[in-house]
C-alpha cells in the first residue's frame, strides 16, 4: 500500500454529537479514522518486512485456538476419571495420553509464545528503524521554514517520541485482537452447548466496561494533547539542567533549583487533571466490574444445579465454567486491547501529520532551470517582504537591492535588523512573502533546488559542531566531491584550524565531543568557529556567503581569516555579515539595515561622508577601540 494514499490531512477533527440524530454519523466518522490509523501503521509494517507480518498473522491465529484446546483436553481428563471413580472400566491407558497430550499441548503453547515474542521484538527493532529512516527522510526535505512553526515542531517532537514503540505496539495488540476473538468465538461454541442465552448475556455484561475504556482512552489522550505544552516545558526543564553545554552557567549562577521548581510546579498543574481522569476511570470500571462478576455468578450457580440434578458431568462444570471465566477474562482482554489500540491510533496521528507534511520550498516550473556553475553570478531582491509563519509583522520590508558578479558586500546593523533572514531568503531557505528574488535575471524559485544549494559556500553564526571526525567536519562542507586529504589539509590552512589540528594525538582522525567516544576531543567555540570556516574553504562554491564567521575570534585572527577571505573570493560574489565594522571596510558595497530595512548603501567612504548610521555604528565602535588603548597606555 502506497504512503501517498494514506496522507491525511494537516489536521483531522472529528466533530462531537450535537444530539442522538447525529450519534451515529459521529460513530461512523470516529470509526473511519481509527481504521485509516490503522491501516496506515499496517502499512509501516508492511514496508517494513512483509514475511514477518504474514508470519505474526498465522500465530494470532493459531494463538487464538489453543486455549480451547486445552480446556477440551483438561475436560476430557475429569470427565474419565469422574467415571471410573462412579465405577466404569476405563483403561488407564487412556487418561495417561490424555495427560500426555495435555503436556504437549503446554509445550506447545508456550513454544508458540516464545517464538511470537522473538518475532515482535525482531520486527518492532526494524519497524521502528523503518520509520526512524523516514522521520529523517522527511526531516532533511521539509521546508526550514516549518521548523518555526510550534504545532509542526510538536508533531515532529511527538513522531519522534512515538516511533521506537507506539506501530509495533499498536501492531502486536492487533495480532492479540485476532487471537481473542478466535478464541471468544470458540469459547462462545462451548458455552452455547451449556445454554444458548448465556454468551449473548455475557457479552452484553462487558459492553458498560467498553463504553468506559473508550470513552476514557479519548478523554487520556484529549488530556495529553491538550497538555502538550506543559509536557515540552517539562523536557526542557529537566534536559537544560542536564545539559552539558550549560552546566557550567547553571551551577555558577545556581540556576538548579530554579529549574527544579518551574519542572515541579509545571508536573503539578499537568498530574492533578490526569490523577483526576485516573481515579474517575477507576470509579466507572469498579462499577461496570461489579455488574459483570454478578453475572458470572448467577451462571456459576446454574451449572451446578446442572451437575446437582445430573444434566452435566462434573468435567462439563469444570469445561464450562471455566469458558465462562476465560471468556470474560476475553472479553475484558478484547475490550482493553481494542481501547488502547484505539488510543495508540491517537498518538500516531503525529507520525502521520509529520509525514504528511507538504513542502513548499519546490521549483515552481514542471521542468527545474538548471544553475550555471563556476560563473559569476548575480543576485537581485525586487521589493521583498517577509514575515515568519502565524505571525503579521514584517522581518524585512520592501526590500530591493543588486549584488553583482564578483562583488563584495558587507551586511551591517543592530541584532535583529533582520540581515540573517534576508540571507535565509537570498539562499531560498525560506520564499518571501512578498517580492521576488532572482538569480541571474531569473525568479530563484524556478531552479533546481538541491543545484540551488550547492552554488552557495556558507557559514551561519550558529554552525553546526558535528561528533564526527576533525576531516568528517570539513568534508561536510562539500559532500559530492571526492575526499582529498591535501584539499583537507589547505582549507585547515586557509582558515588557521591547521595550528591546532596538527597538535591533537590523531590529527585529522581526531573525534570531536564525547558524545561517543571517550578520547573525543572538546574544542573551544573560536576553535570550532575555524572548523566551520575550513568547511567554506572547502567548498567548491560560486557564492560565499558569511553570517558572523569570525564572532568568537580575537581581531587578529579575525584579520588573518579575512585576509585569507580576500584571496578565496576572488571572481565569486561574496556577502557577509559582521559586527566588527572594521572589517566591512575592504567591500565593495555596504547595506545597512535597521528594524528589517536598508536604509543606507555605499563604499565604506561614501557612507562615512554622508553622517549617517553606519557612520555612527562605525564612529562608536572605533572610539570604544580607541579608548581600551588609551585605558591599557
Amino acid at each position: 500500500m502506497a504512503m501517498r494514499e494514506l496522507r491525511p490531512e494537516a489536521k483531522e477533527s472529528v466533530p462531537k454529537p450535537k444530539g442522538m440524530k447525529d450519534v451515529p454519523r459521529y460513530i461512523k466518522e470516529i470509526t473511519k479514522a481509527f481504521f485509516t490509523r490503522l491501516f496506515y501503521i499496517f502499512a509501516l509494517v508492511w514496508e517494513t518486512r512483509k514475511s514477518l507480518m504474514f508470519l505474526m498473522l498465522f500465530i494470532s491465529v493459531f494463538t487464538g485456538l489453543m486455549p480451547v484446546a486445552g480446556s477440551l483436553i483438561g475436560a476430557e481428563i475429569l470427565n474419565r476419571l469422574a467415571r471410573v471413580y462412579s465405577g466404569e472400566d476405563i483403561a488407564f491407558a487412556v487418561v495417561a495420553v490424555l495427560i500426555i497430550w495435555q503436556f504437549v499441548y503446554l509445550i506447545v503453547n508456550s513454544g508458540v509464545q516464545r517464538l511470537y515474542s522473538m518475532i515482535t521484538s525482531i520486527t518492532g527493532e526494524l519497524v521502528a528503524n523503518h520509520v526512524k529512516m523516514k522521520i529523517m527522510e522527511k526531516a532533511k526535505s521539509v521546508d526550514v521554514m516549518s521548523y518555526d512553526d510550534p504545532d509542526f515542531y510538536s508533531s515532529l517532537e511527538n513522531a519522534n517520541r512515538e516511533a521506537g514503540m507506539r506501530p509495533m505496539q499498536i501492531m502486536s495488540q492487533t495480532n492479540t485482537v485476532i487471537s481473542i476473538v478466535i478464541s471468544m468465538i470458540s469459547f462462545i461454541a462451548v458455552i452455547f452447548a451449556a445454554s444458548r442465552v448465556a454468551p449473548l448475556i455475557i457479552i452484553i455484561a462487558a459492553v458498560p466496561t467498553a463504553v468506559i475504556n473508550f470513552i476514557y482512552r479519548k478523554k487520556n489522550v484529549d488530556y495529553i494533547m491538550r497538555r502538550s505544552k506543559a509536557r515540552r516545558q517539562m523536557e526542557y526543564y529537566s534536559t537544560t539542567i542536564t545539559d552539558k553545554d550549560l552546566v557550567k552557567e547553571v551551577r555558577m549562577f545556581s540556576l538548579g533549583d530554579v529549574l527544579i521548581k518551574k519542572y515541579s510546579e509545571t508536573f503539578k498543574g499537568y498530574f492533578s487533571g490526569l490523577r483526576k481522569l485516573k481515579i474517575q476511570e477507576f470509579l466507572w470500571m469498579l462499577g461496570a466490574a461489579l455488574v459483570t462478576n454478578v453475572v458470572y455468578c448467577l451462571f456459576y450457580i446454574y451449572l451446578a444445579r446442572g451437575v446437582y440434578n445430573g444434566v452435566f458431568q462434573v468435567g462439563d462444570f469444570s469445561l464450562y465454567s471455566g469458558a465462562v471465566n476465560t471468556l470474560g477474562i476475553q472479553v475484558g482482554n478484547f475490550i482493553v486491547t481494542t481501547a488502547s489500540i484505539y488510543e495508540g491510533t491517537l498518538f500516531i496521528d503525529n507520525l502521520m501529520r509529520f509525514l504528511g507534511e507538504k513542502q513548499t520550498v519546490v521549483p515552481t516550473i514542471p521542468e527545474p532551470a538548471h544553475v550555471s556553475r563556476h560563473v559569476g553570478h548575480t543576485l537581485e531582491a525586487r521589493n521583498v517582504s517577509f514575515s515568519y509563519p502565524g505571525s503579521d509583522r514584517l522581518v524585512l520590508k520592501n526590500i530591493s537591492v543588486t549584488i553583482k558578479p564578483g562583488e563584495t558586500v558587507s551586511i551591517v546593523g543592530l541584532n535583529g535588523a533582520g540581515k540573517t533572514t534576508f540571507i535565509k531568503l537570498l539562499t531560498r531557505l525560506y520564499d518571501p512573502t512578498d517580492g521576488v528574488i532572482l538569480l541571474d535575471g531569473r525568479d530563484i524559485r524556478e531552479y533546481d533546488v538541491a543545484e540551488l544549494y550547492d552554488m552557495y559556500g556558507i557559514i551561519f553564526q550558529d554552525f553546526g559542531k558535528y561528533a564526527v571526525s576533525v576531516r568528517e567536519n570539513i568534508a561536510f562542507g562539500d559532500l559530492k566531491k571526492q575526499v582529498s586529504d591535501e584539499d583537507i589539509r589547505k582549507a585547515a590552512e586557509n582558515s588557521g584550524a591547521a595550528a591546532y589540528i596538527d597538535t591533537l594525538e590523531k590529527g585529522y582522525d581526531t573525534p570531536l565531543m564525547k558524545y561517543f567516544e571517550e578520547s573525543g576531543t572538546e574544542l573551544s567555540i573560536g576553535q570550532w568557529q575555524k572548523l566551520a570556516i575550513a568547511r567554506a574553504f572547502y567548498a567548491d562554491s560560486d557564492v560565499l556567503i558569511l553570517d558572523e564567521p569570525t564572532a568568537s575570534l580575537d581581531p587578529m585572527a579575525e584579520q588573518d581569516i579575512f585576509n585569507r577571505f580576500n584571496e578565496l573570493r576572488r571572481d565569486k560574489t561574496s556577502i557577509f555579515i559582521s559586527h566588527r565594522l572594521s572589517s566591512a571596510t575592504t567591500a565593495d558595497t555596504i547595506l545597512v539595515m535597521e528594524n528589517g530595512e536598508i536604509v543606507e548603501r555605499g563604499s565604506h567612504k561614501e557612507l562615512m561622508r554622508l553622517g549617517g548610521k553606519y557612520h555612527e555604528l562605525f564612529s562608536t565602535q572605533a572610539a570604544r577601540y580607541i579608548d581600551s588603548q588609551d585605558g591599557e597606555e
